[in-house]
């Protein structure tokens, strides 16, 4: 065939076949009536012309695009800075690679949530999509019921029936609280991951004043700060908090917000953790090797990812996934950074 690109109407005049025969068998098209033999010659002149079938003619053919998106509820500069995604990215590109699919990405930010989503869904680029971060009042998702797409959240939302795969944020954050209660610290300052009206920051925060109650200790807002995914809001915040210094532990619910807190500290001649002790979330690589090593709570970034794009392929493949939430474990990881009062 020389330099020229091999058609699917080469393969059928080398089998013998209609071009749509080719269509149907390539694709896999259920319902069709082509016999065992034909199939067989069609496959063996695809294979001896080395024929590789146009993406956009098997979307046709198969109304099926082979392909999923990865949908983050965050500004593109959210995305640039977060040291935690690609952990997500390296999970879902596990089960992708190996279903022979495709990845894309797309980032929705809050103005445009109300009709993101039936955009992409009506586009028909994707088979199905996972939702990474949901928010509390993200309106989009209620409007997800009213088109056929298969969606998966990565984080909890109430309200929706849609599937999920998530840890117990509550639950961790209380643990971490706990650990620097239990070390003599009753002062303890808190950090969040990103504004409330994301499911894991408001559900981290509700697990350090589980932490305080449970211990008898009065919340206090003062030693509250919000930051927003990304080091310099972490930066941002811990020199709001050194500004009236009353604690001598944080809870910082990102560790990627954790790099830019620690910078604050440093800039102020302060010390972890002789000075200030500081436990960390999720335990991104850079976490162990912090200097000292943060303690912090191990989320399974990457089994969360490959989880939830498994659930995905369930539901694509017309199969029920056992449960609609799936919660995964965490760990609290003890390394330098926190020490007993």
């Amino acid at each position: 065939m020389g330099n020229k690109r091999v058609t699917s109407q080469d393969v059928a005049d080398l089998a013998g076949v209609s071009r749509t025969t080719v269509s149907f068998v390539l694709n896999n098209v259920k319902g069709m009536n082509i016999s065992s033999e034909t199939r067989q010659k069609v496959l063996k002149a695809a294979e001896s012309l080395s024929y590789i079938p146009d993406a956009s003619a098997q979307a046709l053919a198969s109304r099926r695009t082979k392909a999923i998106g990865l949908v983050m509820t965050r500004s593109p500069h959210h995305i640039a800075t977060d040291a935690f995604l690609p952990q997500i990215i390296g999970g879902l590109m596990d089960v992708v690679q190996e279903r022979k699919l495709r990845l894309l990405f797309e980032s929705v930010e809050a103005e445009h949530q109300d009709r993101a989503y039936l955009e992409l869904a009506r586009a028909k680029h994707i088979d199905g999509m996972i939702l990474l971060t949901p928010r509390i009042d993200d309106a989009g998702l209620k409007k997800l019921a009213e088109v056929d797409i298969p969606t998966v959240l990565m984080g909890e939302l109430t309200g929706t029936n849609l599937y999920s795969v998530d840890v117990d944020n509550r639950l961790a954050a209380q643990n971490a609280v706990q650990y620097l209660i239990k070390l003599g610290h009753t002062r303890v300052a808190c950090i969040t991951n990103a504004p409330q009206n994301f499911t894991s920051s408001f559900d981290r925060m509700q697990g350090y004043k589980d932490a305080l109650v449970s211990a008898g200790i009065q919340f206090d807002d003062r030693l509250i700060r919000y930051a927003d995914f990304d080091p310099q809001s972490g930066y941002k915040q811990m020199k709001s908090l050194l500004s009236g210094r009353v604690f001598t532990a944080v809870f910082v619910a990102s560790d990627n917000v954790a790099i830019g807190a620690k910078a604050a500290l440093r800039e102020a001649g302060l010390h972890v953790p002789e000075d200030i002790s500081m436990i960390g979330f999720d335990d991104i690589p850079w976490a162990q090797f912090s200097d000292p090593p943060l303690t912090t709570i191990h989320l399974p970034a990457q089994n969360l990812a490959r989880t939830a794009c498994i659930v995905l392929m369930d539901l694509l493949e017309g199969k029920e996934p056992p449960t609609r939430r799936l919660i995964l474990d965490t760990e609290l990881v003890i390394r330098k950074s926190c020490r007993r009062l």
